[in-house]
């Protein structure tokens, strides 16, 4: 147990999947993309998986927010990863900093969803679970090749990358 992950999901690009719905254009908020990517791998390590929310991260309310530190604060876990969409990744990293204490967590996501061949989110969630075993308790983003507090992670306007 003191090696298991939690997953929280609340939605973004990562979780986005084909619209059920007949001629639909726009994207809908799938099943964890987490949960589908480690059920195909024989881990060492134990994934629990949750869902706060589904929703695309710029429709996140403070409310939703609040939901994730609720769970956070219930969980008998030490490690979570929670995966959100990168618009609003930092505001939500924020506020979970400023009333979350004691655990590791690690906010990730994607630029396209992981339902597509040529994703960046199983790279991003390969490095959220590989750091979330070595950081210290704090609030992390990991993306694009970087693991930063959120306090000191900035984004490009321009490129949408992290640094």
């Amino acid at each position: 147990m003191p090696d298991d992950i939690l997953f929280i999901q609340t939605g973004g690009t990562i979780d986005k999947d084909y619209p059920h719905q007949k001629a639909g254009y726009a994207f809908s908020i799938g099943d964890s993309a987490a949960k589908k990517m480690m059920s195909k791998l024989d881990l060492s390590i134990k994934c629990h998986y949750i869902s706060c929310t589904r929703k695309d991260s710029l429709d996140l309310t403070e409310e939703d927010r609040q939901k994730m530190v609720d769970a956070l604060a219930q969980t008998m876990w030490q490690k979570v990863i929670i995966t959100h969409g990168t618009d609003t990744l930092q505001q939500t990293g924020r506020y979970i900093n400023n009333r979350v204490k004691n655990k590791v967590i690690i906010l990730t996501g994607s630029m396209r969803p992981a339902a597509f061949r040529d994703s960046d989110a199983s790279f991003n969630i390969g490095m959220a679970i590989a750091a979330a075993q070595v950081l210290d308790a704090g609030v992390y983003i990991c993306i694009h090749g970087v693991v930063k507090e959120v306090s000191d992670i900035k984004r490009d306007s321009e490129s949408g990358k992290f640094y």
